[in-house]
């Protein structure tokens, strides 16, 4: 009696495991997967970076700030303290510095131009200011987040946004996509901006 109590225990055990594993594979963590929307056949993530490696977890979140061809996040609210004043002088976002989640990157220069050109609206989603990209199920939406200026301020807030670009203007700036304008545009590697990732 006692063995069989033993082996039916052990089964049960089992069992639960085995369901917990098969949910997790077949519920991936939505803080690292995005299924994406391909525009132009370029497919962008639906949400933000939020920290290193991992998506904010709806379409309206700010997500971090991040400095050009850096990986450490900044709030999008508040004051922060240790900002840093200069900016990368590199020509490119090296991989390791990527915070996109793995199997996504930052943009290049030409797939900001290119969102640029597809028909858009400045619009509200679920109280958030922003631009809606793209129509029917091919749009996404990118929050105006503001960003955060030389000195680590938070600027624009509710009425811009800037997005970076993989790709570097000169020495001291790197091409952003900009929510309010539906443009392309330098902005200094200090500044704090979003990242809307793209699939490699």
């Amino acid at each position: 009696m006692m063995k069989n109590l033993f082996f039916l225990t052990a089964v049960v055990a089992l069992t639960a495991v085995f369901a917990g594993c098969n949910k997790s594979m077949d519920t991936p963590d939505p803080n690292y997967f995005d299924a994406g929307v391909t525009i132009n056949g370029v497919t962008w993530a639906t949400r933000n970076v939020a920290s290193p490696g991992m998506f904010a977890a709806k379409p309206e979140d700010a997500g971090l700030f991040y400095q050009w061809n850096r990986k450490i996040g900044w709030s999008t609210t508040g004051t922060v303290v240790g900002w840093p004043t200069t900016g990368d002088s590199g020509l490119g976002w090296i991989a390791e510095n990527d915070p996109c989640p793995s199997g996504w990157r930052v943009p290049t220069i030409s797939e900001i131009y290119d969102l640029a050109s597809v028909s858009s609206m400045w619009t509200t989603s679920n109280g958030i200011n922003g631009r809606k990209i793209g129509s029917g199920s091919k749009a996404i939406f990118l929050p105006a987040p503001g960003y955060r200026g030389l000195t680590g301020s938070l600027l624009d807030v509710g009425t811009e946004g800037d997005y970076w670009s993989s790709g570097y203007n000169s020495s001291s700036q790197a091409l952003t996509y900009r929510v309010a304008s539906h443009g392309v545009g330098g902005t200094n590697k200090v500044v704090g901006a979003s990242i809307r990732c793209v699939k490699k």
